[in-house]
């Protein structure tokens, strides 16, 4: 077995080395002020001798895929009614929020593109003079730098992607959500 070979199967059993290594190699996680991310483990990620790998592209690559469980991750009270969870990735930011009736995201805007589905509940999105009105299963892109505001009149779990990844939280900035 190859040196190469041998550091990947150790980092594969131990998943917090690889959460170190790729937040060092990546510079994400250096400033975050949310809890460590959970990682899922045996069973969940076995080995798989030869599957998954282009020996031209493999050899030379360091970073490996890292498998969460995302009801196990820290949850962040933001405010009364919106909680989030969310990881970031070298290049992009996941969110779970968990939004009591009621919550508002209020008008703003950000360098992120930010691609939006609600897997339950109902939003109102008032953006560029028009309102969307989101229900369960339907997604909303919302390119960036475009003002926009949610309003979720009942309980509502939105799921969010935001590329290029939200350096603002990782830098520790209040979500707007948090503003009254």
């Amino acid at each position: 077995m190859s040196r190469g070979n041998h550091d990947r199967l150790t980092l594969l059993a131990k998943p917090a080395t690889v959460l170190a290594c790729l937040a060092l190699s990546t510079g994400v996680g250096h400033a975050q002020t949310a809890p460590a991310p959970s990682v899922s483990s045996a069973p969940a990620v076995t080995d798989a001798p030869g599957r998954g790998l282009i020996p031209t592209v493999s050899d030379h690559t360091a970073a490996l895929p890292v498998l969460y469980e995302l009801d196990r991750q820290p949850i962040e009270q933001i405010s009364d009614l919106v909680q989030r969870q969310y990881l970031a990735g070298s290049q992009s930011t996941f969110v779970k929020w968990t939004v009591k009736a009621g919550g508002v995201f209020p008008l703003h805007h950000h360098v992120n593109e930010q691609i939006t589905w609600i897997v339950s509940g109902r939003c109102e999105v008032f953006s560029q003079g028009r309102k969307f009105t989101m229900t369960a299963g339907t997604i909303l892109v919302i390119p960036p730098n475009v003002p926009h505001e949610f309003h979720c009149p009942v309980d509502t779990i939105d799921i969010d992607f935001f590329a290029p990844g939200r350096q603002d939280w990782a830098d520790g900035v209040p979500s707007v959500a948090a503003k009254k």
